[in-house]
């Protein structure tokens, strides 16, 4: 073993780095006290809540943020992130998206309910409730389209979370059995069995020859925030679904196997590759993914679903290793560009809402974290 630390420091490092992750230097340390967190997430917040990615405040990309931003309040208690939140939906009088049977367009809708719970005022979840009763009875183009309704492993966190928030805040578990069924054909049409993995969507299913989109190395193509994405939205749709349920184990099995293939792919760094197969041509990490899976792990520790002993060493890498991704001023660099494919080039300085979102959905559970 000496030999090996004589003739291969960087091999060394890294080998102790793993076998002692809780040795952590002391300004690394620092980033897990109470205060620290929270004072990180005030500042990714604002920052984010005073740019704007040019996109519609109740899309997607920020839709997520705003997840983010609640669980945020719920942290740190700060009034002027539930103003912030209270201010959006009045902006846009608390309407999801257009596309009623698109998952994408009711995930701003996570966060109304949120501070529906809170306020009790009918008009921030009358809108959503009345687009998810449509989706409940009307055909709408995503099936036509595709055959399925969520065909992408994105809209695992963006719809089922949905509809069980709305479950048990209107007490209708047909809306928790509707999320369910959904997600079990996009489980059945994009979860690879060996792998563990989400493709993101069935362009990237090999056929029976095994021919179709691979990476350089000639292995499947799996992306971070594809999957980190589902990890996030798993955490989220557990959170909401009661313990009775009959379908509760099917999730939490799915659960932990993510979990522990993630395990095996985070970088020595602490953060996962936009491509989790590949990630040697992908030299920088990925901020959006990370922070995300990092959210999910805590979680499993918090709630006593993953095992400490293995998965508190990752999620301290992981949130020392996003703290690497943000800025002075408080952006989340790093962080996949918008698009379907994960091949984007893209730098430290590259931002998205979704990253700030992760960042603070994962800065959330490391707080409740237990030394």
């Amino acid at each position: 073993m000496f030999r090996l630390l004589k003739t291969y420091p960087l091999t060394a490092f890294l080998f102790l780095l793993l076998c002692f992750p809780k040795q952590l230097p002391a300004q690394q340390d620092s980033l897990f006290r109470p205060a620290t967190i929270k004072a990180g997430m005030l500042k990714v917040a604002d920052w984010q809540l005073a740019h704007s990615n040019g996109k519609p405040e109740n899309s997607w990309t920020n839709a997520a943020f705003y997840t983010g931003v609640f669980a945020a309040y719920q942290a740190t208690r700060s009034q002027h992130l539930l103003d912030s939140l209270v201010a959006i939906g009045n902006r846009f009088d608390w309407q999801p998206e257009n596309r009623y049977d698109h998952a994408d367009d009711i995930a701003i809708s996570q966060p109304y309910i949120d501070v529906y719970r809170l306020k009790k005022d009918e008009k921030m979840i009358r809108p959503t409730l009345d687009t998810v009763r449509k989706m409940q009875s009307v055909p709408g183009n995503e099936v036509k389209k595709h055959g399925i309704t969520w065909w992408w492993c994105d809209a695992l966190f963006m719809a089922p979370p949905t509809l069980a928030k709305l479950a048990v805040t209107e007490k209708d578990p047909t809306l928790l059995v509707l999320a369910d069924t959904l997600f079990h054909q996009t489980y059945a049409l994009l979860y690879n069995q060996q792998e563990h993995l989400f493709a993101r969507d069935v362009s990237y299913l090999l056929d029976a020859a095994g021919n179709g989109k691979k990476e350089a190395n000639g292995k499947k193509v799996f992306w971070s925030r594809g999957n980190g994405w589902v990890m996030a939205g798993l955490v989220r749709f557990l959170s909401e679904m009661p313990a009775s349920y009959p379908g509760r184990p099917f999730y939490t099995r799915l659960f932990k196997d993510m979990a522990d293939r993630l395990l095996t792919l985070q970088e020595a760094d602490g953060l996962w590759r936009t491509s989790l197969l590949d990630p040697g041509s992908f030299p920088g990490g990925e901020g959006s993914g990370t922070g995300f899976d990092c959210y999910a792990m805590a979680w499993g520790i918090n709630q006593g679903m993953l095992d400490k002993t293995r998965f508190l060493p990752a999620v301290k890498k992981a949130w020392v290793g996003l703290n690497t991704l943000v800025t002075p001023d408080g952006s989340v660099g790093w962080v996949q560009p918008i698009g379907a494919d994960p091949r984007k080039n893209f730098s430290a300085d590259s931002w998205e809402s979704y990253g700030a979102g992760a960042y603070l959905l994962a800065g959330a559970e490391v707080l409740k974290l237990k030394k």
